[in-house]
């Protein structure tokens, strides 16, 4: 039998992706669901899947859970950000109808916040995953592939950099501004310090070549000197290829960080349309960085540089791709843990990569000292 699949936020920069991977899949009854009947519809024609299904559905609607229960789910895949205001609706209308859950949040709290439900989860016999994106999921899947070299692992600097003509939703400017020039705990020297989102910059050495980054506050901040015992140091840096967007969003935060600008979120959709005046500049090529510090099983110091490049306006689907593994794995039987938990050691790097297989991602690791 179909694993029956309700994909929230389907119309979205990575819900229209996870959808494309989901369709003409016998293994899966795939209903997509969002606030506009046209939107839904339009994906529904360009899908071209007869098995395809939509439903109407906002999940700040009273009675939105009723809704949820009558369309029976076996897992509900919530794309509909930013997370970084949202509740736990969504996953407790899932333990309520006896679905599983997996969203694409990269809030800090939100994601860092779910194991609340794990009692719940295991009551219920559910599944409730949170932060099925490039963060933590993939990064985390990163760091455990190359964990292995190391005696001991002192520090995880990691960065991503989307091409300047990659699609972008109001919901991902949104999560961005919502952080920009505001504190940001961050774990260094073995201690919780104090940062500024998007400030900081650095420039970094990415495959389609050198590009500025800021801080930025993600869940890998909180998860990573948690899972990784011993780490002195986890930072997480983003920036836009075009340094006059990059620069004009550092000064953004600037203007918060001083008070001038009290709520950048709010901004999101112009800031996003602004944006878009520019998107004949630059490339539709991005990347991804994860460097590792500490010393190797020779006691000798070891500096690992993990790189991933995305070609041909192929990047978004590495945020899409966790919870297209995720569903792939239950519908074959392979998602096993029961729970409330972050998007971290249910799949390894060769499941993603093999789900990445189709789009032009390649990978690269360097040594750069040992």
């Amino acid at each position: 039998m179909a694993t029956r699949v309700l994909l929230i936020g389907a119309a979205g920069v990575f819900g229209a992706r996870i959808a494309a991977r989901l369709a003409h899949d016998a293994r899966f009854a795939l209903t997509l669901a969002g606030r506009t009947p046209a939107t839904l519809a339009h994906l529904q024609d360009e899908l071209a899947d007869p098995s395809v299904r939509t439903a109407v559905i906002d999940v700040e609607a009273p009675g939105f859970e009723g809704v949820l229960r009558s369309l029976e789910p076996d897992l509900v895949i919530h794309a509909a950000g930013p997370f970084q205001k949202q509740d736990y609706r969504v996953a407790k209308a899932c333990l309520d109808c006896g679905s599983d859950y997996v969203d694409l949040a990269d809030g800090r709290e939100f994601v860092a916040g779910i194991g609340a439900l794990d009692a719940q989860a295991r009551e219920a016999g559910c599944l409730l995953v949170s932060g099925a994106s490039t963060v933590p999921a993939l990064s985390s899947a990163v760091v455990d592939h190359l964990r292995d070299r190391f005696s001991t692992l002192l520090a995880i600097d990691h960065a991503i950099s989307p091409g300047n003509r990659t699609p972008r939703g109001d919901a991902t400017v949104a999560a961005i501004l919502g952080y920009c020039g505001r504190p940001i705990p961050l774990w260094r020297d073995g201690a919780w310090r104090s940062g500024h989102g998007w400030l900081s910059t650095q420039r970094l050495p990415f495959v389609s070549g050198p590009r500025w980054v800021g801080l930025c506050d993600v869940p890998d901040l909180t998860l990573f000197p948690q899972r990784y015992a011993g780490v002195q140091r986890v930072t997480f840096r983003a920036g836009l290829e075009l340094r006059r967007l990059h620069f004009g969003t550092w000064l953004l935060a600037w203007l918060v960080r001083l008070g001038v600008i009290h709520d950048l979120a709010r901004h999101a959709h112009r800031l996003r349309r602004i944006s878009e005046w520019f998107l004949r500049a630059g490339t539709d090529e991005g990347g991804m960085l994860m460097l590792l510090e500490g010393i190797d099983k020779h006691s000798r110091p070891l500096r690992l540089r993990w790189s991933l490049h995305a070609a041909m306006g192929d990047g978004p689907q590495i945020p899409a791709m966790p919870a297209v593994v995720l569903a792939r794995k239950k519908a074959d039987g392979t998602l096993t843990a029961r729970g409330a938990m972050p998007c971290m050691g249910l799949f390894d790097l060769d499941d993603a990569l093999a789900a990445l297989a189709d789009y032009d991602v390649r990978v690269d690791l360097k040594i750069m000292s040992r």
